[in-house]
């Protein structure tokens, strides 16, 4: 019997500001505009309690590696052999 453990990172492919609420998301399975709307509204109505969990998640949790993130990988054009007009 294998276990599979959940690592939280900050999310490479779901980041809008440090890729904290993408990453809850991704480990929790859920959309992460999910959890950017339940962070806004905690901040909101828990006089921003949230923001300092935000930093001192930011600073403790550690950054996706770039071999796990889910997006594709960037395309890169070469200008010398197909410049574009």
């Amino acid at each position: 019997m294998s276990t599979t453990s959940k690592i939280l990172y900050r999310s490479q492919a779901n980041r809008q500001v440090a890729g904290i609420c993408g990453g809850l998301g991704e480990f929790l399975g859920i959309d992460p505009t999910i959890v950017r709307l339940l962070f806004v509204f905690g901040v909101i109505f828990g006089y921003g309690f949230l923001l300092l969990v935000y930093f001192v998640m930011f600073i403790v949790v550690p950054e996706e590696p770039l071999v796990m993130a889910t997006s594709a990988a960037p395309v890169i054009h070469n200008a010398a052999e197909n410049p574009v007009l």
